[in-house]
């Protein structure tokens, strides 16, 4: 296995010193191109002081560098140690790079960013050369230095960490507060990812002092062991141990100006560690690899520099930010008090549903308030601090004011839509007769300007929130509403014309059906092409108040249409019940058979012929029943047109209301009709009848002759003259008044009480008689129970005695049984 520590000697003065063959100035390394075939190398600034990532990384690692055709052979190592400690000095020693040290004739920052150059010598490995830290050219400013940090950490197999010996020991000199924040970003960003350890290889410059390098290296690992234990890790390393992510080695070197030649000497055997692979302190191991390869290493390195950068966790305040973050937060919360104070004294009212008139002007003086007493005072630390908490602090008075501000715009956003919504109705209401457009637009603009009134009073300048939405919402609802009442409006305007309507069609209806004739349908159509004329006449003026739109204008008129059709039908249907069609028929059949062609009513007599005037009559008035079974809507302009002119809502079955009396319900009324005139022509055959019924003359001589005597002593006797002539003076006017099933009822009730009073009577009259009691002494008690026997046949016999009668008499006998008293009851059959 070749070497690289074989050409070290080549390269070396004859003092042993680098200073000829590895110049420390800014020049490219020109000088070994005329002493020397092997390639010339430049350096690249990888990352320059804005924290730009180069992106010429690729062309140099590829032409300049010849790094590509390497592969998986190649090493990367970087350098991490405070400002002005020699880093880029050791360097050059190590690997003949040419990166630029410091002047000493001026002690400032040299090094800016973070470069790169490849080692001498056909030596592959990418030398990074990092920005010191702790420079009083970036004071408290530490962002860069983490971020560096980081990104050699990440991507380089060996990190040399360059520290003083007087360093050891120190927490802030040592550089360990950084290593630990930027140990615990690397863990967080690349621990569960890792495959590979990193060698932190620390170098101790300027080692004088009598400590062995075992004790410094002891309170390195001291140090770095505590610091790892301290480290906030992830849930799922909390286990983790510094050994599995990092080794360790410790070297150190003289002073440079007090021992030069032991210095040259040392670092010749340090290089010895990074060329030599013999060598038993040889630093490139197999558990360092990162398993890159070369060509894959620009994009590689530029995507951990990206989520470096984009981490957080490295954004670490310096000691003037923290102090200013610590009393700007007391100052904010001292100012908020009052604040607070005022807004919670409104904050149920506005809660409740309430509208706080004064809220705008007592929130806007309290949040100025607050904003001046937090000016006077934080404004006098850091700026940029204090612009950050100024922003939040306006930002949290400005939260709470929102949520207040947007709970009373709810609130009157809620109560403008109920208002107009109720009012609106009530308005309508109580004036029907009022024009929509004009009542209810009134009403719109009063409410919104309400609404606009309370939202511009909560108005405050340069906050990034505004209410628009809600007005444009208030916008919607009122607009949502509106349409509700315009929809009830054009219900109530229907309803309106409709019944209007209906009164007129049901005078017309009634006329044209009572007088049926030819001229009957067509005047009820003529009736409803009027009413449909005027209501459509109607509904356009209200239409055109209430805003409707034209598209939507056609199916009003269709709705309306179809309820004055309904109301029509319905009309007709109760001028064709059976009652009604019966009675127009009879009264048919009565004009026709029992009126004559004057008016005049009829006398039948034997001589006309009562069967053909009753057959023609009958036929006449039943020909009428066809005409009540169906609409004739021939002479109707609307109706006929119907279907062109879209008169009716789709889907409505106009044929089926034509038809007012079914065929089977025609001939129920047919059949009824008959049988009421038949009893017609009965009545009328019974008149001619009586007509024809006379007394014979004879009888009434007879009559005279043998009553004459009684004539003539009623006639001559006053008594029975008076009697007479009362007796029928009252037979006349019982007569004339058709009073006699009246005084026949008055007679049979006088008759029935009578015959109460008499039962009545006849019970009491037995009951006062005493029954016959028959009494008998035993003399022996032998003969007790036939004497009790023979004494209860014997008022047996008595009792049928008196209950008996004679079964030849006509008269009714009474039936008597005596109750527990002793008395006797009877009862009579009849009186």
């Amino acid at each position: 296995m070749s070497s690289y520590g074989q050409q070290v000697p080549d390269l070396l003065h004859a003092n042993g010193g680098f200073a000829d063959t590895v110049p420390s100035g800014p020049q490219h390394y020109q000088g070994a191109k005329d002493r020397s075939s092997k390639p010339v190398f430049t350096r690249l600034q990888l990352i320059d002081q804005d924290q730009a990532f180069s992106q010429e990384l690729t062309a140099y690692m590829q032409k300049k560098w010849r790094l590509f055709e390497n592969g998986f052979n190649y090493n990367v190592v970087s350098v991490f140690g405070s400002q002005s400690t020699g880093k880029s000095t050791l360097l050059n020693r190590l690997f003949g790079t040419r990166f630029d040290v410091m002047n000493d004739a001026q002690r400032q920052q040299t090094t800016r960013g973070i470069w790169a150059d490849r080692g001498t010598d056909g030596m592959p490995v990418l030398i990074l050369d990092v920005e010191g830290t702790d420079g009083r050219e970036r004071g408290e400013n530490q962002d860069f230095e983490r971020k560096s940090a980081l990104f050699s950490l990440a991507i380089s197999e060996v990190l040399i960490v360059n520290l003083w010996e007087h360093t050891v020991g120190l927490y802030n000199g040592a550089n360990m507060g950084l290593l630990k924040t930027v140990m615990e970003v690397n863990l967080q960003l690349f621990g569960a990812q890792r495959e590979n350890k990193t060698l932190l290889y620390f170098v101790i410059r300027d080692h004088v002092s009598p400590t062995p390098l075992s004790s410094l290296a002891k309170t390195l690992k001291s140090d770095l062991e505590r610091i790892w234990d301290s480290l906030n890790k992830p849930e799922e390393l909390k286990e983790a141990r510094l050994g599995d992510y990092f080794d360790m080695q410790f070297e150190s070197l003289p002073h440079l100006l007090l021992q030069p030649d032991n210095f040259e000497r040392l670092a010749l055997k340090l290089r010895h560690q990074f060329t030599d692979k013999t060598d038993s302190g040889y630093v490139f191991r197999q558990a360092y690899k990162r398993r890159v390869p070369a060509d894959g290493f620009p994009h590689y390195a530029e995507s951990v520099w990206e989520k470096v950068v984009s981490n957080k966790d490295l954004d670490l305040p310096t000691q003037q930010e923290l102090l200013a973050q610590y009393r700007c937060d007391e100052i904010a919360a001292v100012a908020i008090g009052p604040f607070r104070q005022v807004v919670d004294s409104v904050r149920p009212r506005v809660q409740s549903g309430q509208i706080v008139d004064e809220l705008g002007d007592l929130t806007r003086v309290a949040r100025e308030q607050a904003l001046g007493d937090f000016d006077q005072q934080a404004a006098r630390y850091h700026a940029e601090v204090y612009k950050k908490k100024r922003a939040a602090f306006v930002q949290t008075l400005d939260g709470e004011l929102h949520a207040v501000y947007l709970n009373q715009v709810k609130n009157a956003l809620t109560l403008a839509a109920e208002s107009f919504a109720s009012q609106g109705q009530k308005k309508l209401e109580e004036n029907p007769e009022m024009e929509f457009g004009q009542t209810v637009g009134v009403l719109r603009r009063d409410v919104a300007k309400r609404f606009n009134a309370t939202v511009e009073a909560l108005e405050i300048p340069g906050v990034p929130w505004t209410f628009a939405s809600e007005v444009t919402q208030l916008e919607m609802q009122l607009e949502t509403i509106t349409a509700k009442l315009r929809k009830a409006e054009m219900e109530r305007v229907l309803k309106v014309l409709r019944r209007e309507a209906r009164d007129v069609l049901s005078e017309i209806i009634a006329d044209h059906l009572g007088n049926p004739d030819d001229g009957m349908w067509p005047g009820v159509m003529a009736g409803f092409d009027a009413a449909c004329v005027d209501a459509d006449a109607k509904l356009l003026a209200r239409m055109e108040s209430a805003g409707v739109e034209v598209g939507a204008r056609s199916a009003l008129y269709r709705v309306l249409h179809k309820a004055l059709w309904d109301d029509t039908v319905e009309a007709l249907r109760e001028e064709v019940g059976d009652q009604m069609v019966l009675l127009k028929l009879r009264t048919a059949l009565e004009d026709r058979f029992r009126y004559d062609a004057a008016g005049l009513p009829r006398v039948w007599k034997p001589s006309d012929d009562i069967d053909t005037q009753f057959s023609a009559a009958r036929a006449s008035a039943q020909a009428l029943l066809p005409k009540f079974g169906k609409v004739d809507i021939r002479k109707s302009i609307k109706l006929r047109n119907r279907d062109e002119d879209g008169f009716f809502p789709s889907g409505y079955d106009f044929t089926r209301t034509l038809v007012l009396i079914t065929p089977a319900r025609a001939r129920e009324v047919s059949k009824r009709f008959s049988r009421e005139a038949d009893a017609l022509y009965l009545e009328a055959k019974r008149s001619m009848v009586a007509t024809q019924s006379q007394v014979p003359m004879w009888m009434i001589a007879l009559l005279v002759f043998l009553g004459w005597n009684e004539a003539m002593t009623v006639l001559f006797n006053p008594l029975y003259l008076v009697l007479v002539a009362m007796l029928g003076g009252t037979a006349f006017v019982i007569h004339s008044l058709g009073l006699w099933g009246p005084v026949f009822r008055a007679v049979n009730g006088m008759a029935g009480m009578a015959n109460d009073q008499v039962h009545h009577f006849l019970v009491e009259a037995v009951n006062r008689t005493e029954p016959v009691k028959a009494k008998r002494t035993m003399s022996s008690s032998s003969l007790g129970s036939s004497s009790r026997a023979r004494k209860g046949s014997a008022e047996n016999i008595e009792m049928e005695a008196l209950g008996s009668g004679s079964s030849g008499s006509s008269s009714p006998s009474p039936m008597m049984d005596s109750d527990e008293g002793g008395n006797v009851r009877a009862s009579f059959g009849s009186l």
